[in-house]
C-alpha cells in the first residue's frame, strides 16, 4: 500500500530523532531559532529532537485514527468548521486547535486520544516546513506555480489595492475541483487573505523612537 507523503514525513522525523547525530528535517537556521525557546515555560512542538519525535509520532496517530474513520478532510472541515486545509494543518501540528473546535473535532473522531487533542490545544506549533518536501512533485509544483506567477501576482495586488501584501494570517486557504469543459477533473486553490497596507512611517506616529547616544 502506498504511503502518503505526511506519514512517510512524520517517519522520516521518528527515525531521525532516535539517531545519535540527530538532525531535525527542517532548516538549521529554524533549529537554532527553535533552541532559544526550550528554556522557556511555554511550550512549543519541535523545540527538541524528543518533542520532534513527540509531533511526528502524534500526527501518525491522528492521521491513522482520520483513516480508519474513512472521513475526508472536507468532512472534517465541515463538522468542525473549518476550512478542509485548515483542519489538515491542525492534524499535521501545523496549526493550533482551539478548544470549541476540539469539541467538534472529537465527535467527529471519537477515537482521537484526549492526550493528542489536549497537545494540539496546548502546544503553541512552529509553523514550518521540511525543506526536503519540495522534492515531493505536487507540493514543488504549487510552489513553482506561485513563484512562477508571483510578479504577476504582485503586480494585480498593487494595482487593485494599493502598496501592501497579502496577509497569510488572517487568511482562509481552501482546496476543490471543478470539471473542466473536457470532463478533465481540475485542480482549484483559494487564497484568501487581508490586504495589509504599507503605512508611512511619520515621526509623529512612532510611538517608540530609537535612542540617540
Amino acid at each position: 500500500m502506498m504511503k502518503s507523503l505526511a506519514y512517510i514525513t512524520t517517519r522520516r522525523l521518528v527515525q531521525q530523532s532516535t539517531q545519535k547525530s540527530f538532525v531535525p528535517a527542517i532548516s538549521t537556521a529554524w533549529w537554532q531559532q527553535s533552541r532559544l525557546f526550550s528554556k522557556t515555560s511555554v511550550t512549543y512542538d519541535d523545540t527538541s529532537s524528543r518533542s520532534s519525535s513527540k509531533l511526528a509520532e502524534r500526527v501518525e496517530r491522528v492521521l491513522a485514527v482520520k483513516a480508519e474513520s474513512g472521513k475526508t478532510f472536507d468532512d472534517l472541515a465541515n463538522e468542525v468548521g473549518v476550512t478542509n486545509t485548515y483542519i489538515a494543518q491542525i492534524m499535521l501540528g501545523q496549526a493550533k486547535l482551539t478548544a470549541h473546535s476540539a469539541i467538534a473535532l472529537k465527535q467527529a473522531l471519537p477515537d482521537l486520544s484526549d492526550s493528542d487533542l489536549d497537545a494540539m490545544q496546548q502546544n503553541f506549533p512552529f509553523r514550518s516546513f521540511d525543506d526536503s518536501i519540495l522534492k515531493e512533485p505536487n507540493v514543488y509544483r504549487t510552489y513553482e506555480a506561485v513563484t512562477h506567477y508571483g510578479e504577476a501576482i504582485k503586480r494585480i495586488i498593487n494595482e487593485q489595492c494599493g502598496d501592501g501584501i497579502m496577509s497569510a494570517i488572517d487568511f482562509y486557504l481552501d482546496v476543490g475541483t471543478t470539471t473542466g469543459k473536457h470532463g478533465e477533473k481540475r485542480v482549484v486553490i483559494t487564497f484568501n487573505g487581508k490586504f495589509l497596507p504599507h503605512i508611512e512611517q511619520k515621526l509623529e506616529d512612532n510611538g517608540a523612537k530609537s535612542p540617540r547616544d
